[in-house]
């Protein structure tokens, strides 16, 4: 028995109303382009609209003109999905709130997780999304799961309740430390000024 190795999200398909609210919202709200659009195969009576979040990958959204958009929660039982999260830079997350309030739009203003900031809304059809900026970047050749990983495991180790930016601090040096080399034999931390306090000469009056 072998696994189906996956390489990544390839896209994420929802149901979407009209044709126009899809790109009102994906373009006009989340900045997605609009990139491509060709009749649902399996339905020649929807669209298929494609939008790109912003990493090269997928969303896409079947619409039917005789579909109106309802601002019901969108179903949250096992096996439905709860929300779809999208990542922001720290600059736009600063923004997010703002431009949030001018359209009017309901949102759970700025959530704390530790190794991310996060905003909470639903979308026109009642789809909860977010908007979520991590607090860290990754060192060159490594990703944010891995650190996460390394920071969960220190987490763990420490008997902390949640990751916090101490985990992610020390996971990202851990990462170096064991991803690049050094000429030092010893690597470990160090104080460069003990030697400058111990050797300064006393001032007239001391």
């Amino acid at each position: 028995m072998r696994k189906i190795q996956s390489q990544g999200v390839h896209h994420i398909t929802l149901v979407g109303a009209d044709r126009q609210t899809s790109i009102d919202f994906w373009e006009g709200v989340l900045g997605m382009p609009f990139v491509f659009e060709q009749p649902n195969l399996d339905n020649p009576a929807e669209s298929h609209l494609y939008f790109d979040p912003g990493d090269g990958r997928l969303i896409t959204v079947f619409t039917n003109e005789e579909r109106t958009p309802s601002p019901d929660r969108t179903p949250t039982e096992p096996g439905c999905v709860h929300h779809l999260a999208f990542a922001l830079s720290q600059a736009t997350f600063a923004q997010t709130v703002a431009r949030l309030d001018e359209r009017g739009i309901t949102h759970s203003g700025v959530k704390d997780r530790g190794f991310m900031d996060s905003i909470y809304f639903t979308d026109p059809l009642g789809l909860l999304i977010e908007l979520a900026a991590y607090r860290f970047e990754p060192p060159a050749g490594h990703t944010h799961a891995e650190v996460l990983l390394a920071a969960h495991r220190l987490r763990v180790n420490r008997g902390d309740y949640n990751i916090a930016p101490v985990h992610l601090a020390d996971a990202i040096e851990q990462l170096v430390t064991e991803s690049r080399e050094s000429l030092s034999e010893d690597r470990t931390p160090k104080d460069p000024y003990r030697r400058a306090r111990s050797a300064k000469v006393p001032e007239p009056g001391e």
